[in-house]
């Protein structure tokens, strides 16, 4: 595929990314594709999933279902952008990722097949994830000298009273 103007490829020729001169920016690219469009994937997935899990599926075989999509997804991504790059390294980490993800997506659906959670209780809390990403990326991965700390404090306790308002919004018969 050849780079579109005002665009350079940095590797292969599907890795094109704007110069200063195209019309949106890098950082403007990555915030609609790598947030935007997730937000809007995994709040319709969480509708989806209560859905899934009240319609008879045992969470073993949900989440088989879910890693055949998941592969049939990747196989196209991967044709799509033409790199098949894979290091054992990044295995590793995408295979501890899947595991970890493919646990609490697990965790999720028995509480919403075996105890009947709220999916629009259950969403806020698990989405504090943020507060363990965010220091892990702070820590491990040295973002600290990147970032506002008194920005991230707000966004932190926001998060928090968020999952606090919403693990108490049942109502009481």
């Amino acid at each position: 595929m050849p780079a579109r103007e005002g665009y350079h490829t940095t590797r292969g020729a599907s890795a094109a990314r704007p110069t200063p001169d195209a019309a949106m920016s890098n950082a403007t690219l990555a915030l609609l594709i790598g947030g935007l469009l997730p937000a809007l994937c995994f709040g319709l997935s969480g509708a989806v999933q209560k859905v899934a899990a009240k319609s008879g599926i045992g969470t073993g075989p949900y989440l088989v279902v879910i890693g055949l999509v998941v592969l049939v997804v990747g196989a196209a991504v991967t044709a799509v952008e033409r790199d098949a790059t894979l290091t054992r390294p990044g295995a590793g980490y995408a295979a501890l990722f899947g595991l970890l993800w493919a646990t609490g997506v697990g965790a999720i659906a028995v509480a919403l097949g075996r105890y009947d959670g709220q999916i629009s209780q259950l969403v806020p809390l698990y989405n504090m994830n943020t507060l363990v990403a965010v220091v892990a990326g702070l820590v491990a991965l040295g973002e600290w000298q990147t970032v506002q700390p008194g920005r991230l404090l707000l966004a932190t306790a926001l998060i928090i009273g968020g999952g606090v308002l919403a693990a108490t919004a049942a109502r009481t018969p």
